[in-house]
Formats: structure tokens, C-alpha cells, sequence
């Protein structure tokens, strides 16, 4: 055994001699060690501590490679150290042979141990490390870019989401508020993985964090200064109908105590790695939990959303854009020099609108624009699921579309997206379970008067 033990960290040290460059390139001889290494990793040679030891030195070799190698890498362990095939068939067979007799259950345990992949054994020994949770999560990231063009790597994504889907359960996360006096590093994350709105200074984020606003976030256990989700908040009278308003560091703190609406205006998922592990609903149910018992005069709790797929889907149906105008409308178009809204003439003019030039056609979008969201919203398909992410998630967590705002998002982001529109999603704690159950038996979108009469028009 000690033989086998010198051999394995004489290699370890090999690998992490070469791996000390800024950017390493595998070699042919670093290949094979690795492979030698990652078999003894499989086996747990030289015991279960100089097991993790070892894997913990594979981590930073890794963390050191380009892309080429790490795809070389993760290729490596996806093809070479899956279930052996031999050892399956023969424990299936077992099975079946045993199956009505006493001793079906014990070949049922060794049919499920020849399936328990040895990729699982590595990756595991990678979660010893102190920061082996995040190394995890960031190398199913690298996974899900090279899945893109090599489907041979999509047995090792589905064994590591199941099982990152596991450690990252709701009942083991933390539900956290985040403020101003939260630890820089901690905020610094803020404004690394804010993907809604930019935060654009440290004034900017403090206002985000000021006495009417809230923010909370999903922490693991080990990894405390990373949120893995995170939602920002404005406590207000009544919808919020402009992000710029809510993000206007030189508007006055709004007086909480006669706040009674939550208006969620961001949420970050932060780590690609966790694609797939879904905990954006359960952070809004707790966050409304604790806003209402430390809130007690909040009555409503909304969403002010953006619309990011609008305007492509708008481009890729024009025939949606063609019907959308009243006759009344196509006239004013007309009147404008714009013969129909499927023109080059027109979108050339909503350029112009867009950034503020062509205040005329501006005013005149708004109608058809406003109606064919709510179209878009309530009907639009990707498969049987919303077309729009954003409505895929509200509407999937028991939201009902509220209210469809113009000019809600002036950014450059908000009018290349939507045309500047903005949209509420309303929670109603009363109907969400019975809007989730429409929702996902029968498709069926919850929707409140005025988008109904908006779909009518």
C-alpha cells in the first residue's frame, strides 16, 4: 500500500509542477496521469483521506487548463468511468433470475451498485475540498458549454445535476436579507450577478438596499458568500409602473409604514452550474412569509417584469405585427409616411422611436404594441410552456398577469427587448395554488380584467 501511495503522489506532484503555469496545456504523459490518478480517485487507493487529497490536487490542476483540456478533461471522466457494461448485464441477469425468490433483494442491491457509475465516486471526492461545492457547481458550468457541441458529455451532466440537485435541496438552503452593512465581498456579488438591471455604482447599490427597499437571497451552507439566487424589492403605494422610478437614487425614501404593496423588480439566478436546479419559487413563498409577518400592512405582492423576448418574437411572426393595428391606426401610420407596419420604412422608424427621435410613431405604438403584449404574454408557445422565460416562471409559481405598463423600461436594454414595456405579475397568496393547478393541468393562464379586455380589443 505504500508503494501504491508514493506512486499516486509522485504523480500529484508531477501533475502540479506542470499545472503551477498561468495557463496550462495537457501533454500526452500529464494526460495519462491524470487518468491514472482519476481510476485510483475511482478505487479510492491509498484509502478514503489520501482519496480526497488526491482529487483536491486534480481540482486545481483543472483550474489551471483552457478550454481544450478541460473539455479533454471532462470527456475523460464522462466515457471512461461510467457503469461497466459487463459487470451490468451480468447483474441484470442475476436479477431476473432471482426475481420471486428470497434472494431478489439482495440481487437488486448489486444490480443498483454495478449501475453506480464511477463517475459519481470522483466527483464526490471533489466535494471534500473546503471550496469543492462551488468547484462543482462552476465545473457543470464548463459542462453545460461543451454539451452544446458534444451530446457524449450529456450522461456526465445528468449524473451531476442529480446529484447538485441533492445537495442544493431547499431544506438545506438559508434564506438571508442582504444590506447595506452585509460584507463587502458579499455585496461586491451583487453587483457581479445582477442580471435584471445593471447596478451601475456603489450609490446605485446602496439605494437598492436603503430603508424602502429589500433584498434577500438563497445561501448553501458552503458556499456563504455566494448567493445562488437573490430578489430585489420596493416597498410602495400601490404598482409600480417605471424601473426608473424605482431606481432613481435621487427620489426620497419612501415612508414604509404606509407601504402596502412588495414589488419584486429583480431576480438573479447567479450560478450556471445550477441550471436545471430549480428553488426560484420557494425563495418568493419565503420571502412573502417574511414580509408579511414583519410587514404586517403589505396587501399586495407583485412583480415589475420585464418582456426580453417581445420584440424577437415580434420579428420572427410579422404577420402577429400585421393584425395588430386597428384600421384607425394603419391611418395614422399612413399619415406618418408609413405604409404598413411590415415595412422596411417602418422599422426603420421604430429605430428612431426607440431612442426617443420619432416621438410621433412612439405615441402611436403604444396601442397596438400594448394589445399585442398582452397577446404575446397570454398565448405565446415554446412547446406547451410560455414563450417568454420570464412569464414561463411567474405563471408556472401561480403569478397572474396583472397589468402591462408603456414606457415602464427606457433603458437601451428595456427598449431593444420590449419597446420599453413592463409587465406586473400579481401574487395572490389566495389563488396561487389554484392558478398553479390550471396552470400546469390545462395550460390555462391567469389573467386579470384589464389584460382580458386588452385581449378583446
Amino acid at each position: 500500500m505504500s508503494n501504491i501511495l508514493t506512486r499516486s503522489l509522485s504523480r500529484v506532484r508531477a501533475i502540479i509542477s506542470w499545472g503551477g503555469q498561468e495557463q496550462a496545456q495537457l501533454g500526452p504523459d500529464q494526460l495519462e496521469n491524470i487518468r491514472v490518478l482519476m481510476q485510483e480517485c475511482a478505487e479510492t487507493v491509498g484509502g478514503e483521506v489520501t482519496a480526497r487529497q488526491r482529487a483536491a490536487r486534480l481540482a486545481q490542476t483543472y483550474q489551471k487548463l483552457d478550454d481544450n483540456d478541460r473539455h479533454a478533461l471532462l470527456r475523460m471522466i464522462a466515457l471512461e468511468f461510467g457503469p461497466e457494461p459487463v459487470a451490468v448485464a451480468k447483474a441484470h441477469q442475476d436479477y431476473q433470475d432471482k426475481v420471486g425468490t428470497p434472494e431478489q433483494w439482495n440481487a437488486e442491491a448489486k444490480l443498483r451498485a454495478a449501475l453506480r457509475s464511477r463517475r459519481m465516486r470522483i466527483l464526490t471526492q471533489f466535494n471534500a475540498m473546503p471550496d469543492g461545492v462551488k468547484f462543482l457547481v462552476d465545473l457543470r458550468a464548463d459542462l453545460l458549454r461543451f454539451l452544446k457541441d458534444d451530446p457524449e458529455l450529456k450522461a456526465l451532466d445528468r449524473e451531476l445535476e442529480a446529484r447538485l440537485a441533492g445537495w442544493f435541496d431547499v431544506g438545506f438552503l438559508e434564506l438571508r436579507r442582504i444590506t447595506w452593512e452585509s460584507p463587502a465581498a458579499l455585496l461586491e456579488k451583487l453587483v457581479e450577478y445582477e442580471a435584471v438591471h445593471e447596478i451601475s455604482s456603489w450609490g446605485d447599490l446602496k439605494n437598492r438596499l436603503d430603508a424602502d427597499r429589500r433584498c434577500y437571497g438563497f445561501f448553501h451552507p458552503r458556499m456563504p458568500l455566494e448567493p445562488l439566487i437573490f430578489v430585489e424589492i420596493a416597498l410602495t403605494h400601490a404598482l409600480a409602473d417605471s424601473v426608473q422610478s424605482l431606481l432613481d437614487e435621487k427620489a426620497p425614501v419612501a415612508d414604509i409604514s404606509k407601504a402596502d404593496t412588495a414589488i419584486f423588480y429583480s431576480i438573479s439566478n447567479t450560478q450556471a452550474g445550477l441550471r436545471g436546479v430549480s428553488f426560484g419559487n420557494f425563495l418568493l413563498k419565503r420571502v412573502v412569509e417574511d414580509l408579511t409577518a414583519n410587514l404586517p400592512a403589505l396587501k399586495q405582492f407583485a412583480t415589475l417584469s420585464p418582456i426580453p423576448l417581445f420584440r424577437s418574437w415580434i420579428v420572427q411572426n410579422s404577420a402577429e405585427l400585421a393584425v395588430a393595428f386597428t384600421e384607425a391606426e394603419l391611418k395614422k401610420l399612413t399619415a406618418i409616411g408609413i405604409e404598413a407596419p411590415t415595412s422596411d420604412e417602418f422599422w426603420s422608424r421604430v429605430e428612431a422611436s426607440l431612442g426617443g427621435e420619432d416621438q410621433a410613431l412612439q405615441e402611436l405604438l403604444k396601442a397596438p404594441l400594448t394589445r399585442l403584449a398582452a397577446r404575446y404574454l397570454s398565448t405565446a408557445r415554446r412547446g406547451d410552456q410560455p414563450f417568454d422565460p420570464v412569464a414561463r416562471f411567474h405563471l408556472g409559481n401561480g403569478a397572474r398577469i396583472e397589468r402591462l405598463h408603456w414606457m415602464a423600461d427606457t433603458s437601451p436594454k428595456g427598449m431593444e427587448q420590449s419597446f420599453g414595456l413592463m409587465v406586473n405579475y400579481l401574487y395572490d397568496p389566495g389563488a396561487i395554488e389554484h392558478n398553479v393547478e390550471n396552470f400546469v393541468r390545462n395550460g390555462e393562464v391567469a389573467m386579470s380584467g384589464s389584460i382580458k379586455r386588452l385581449l378583446k380589443s
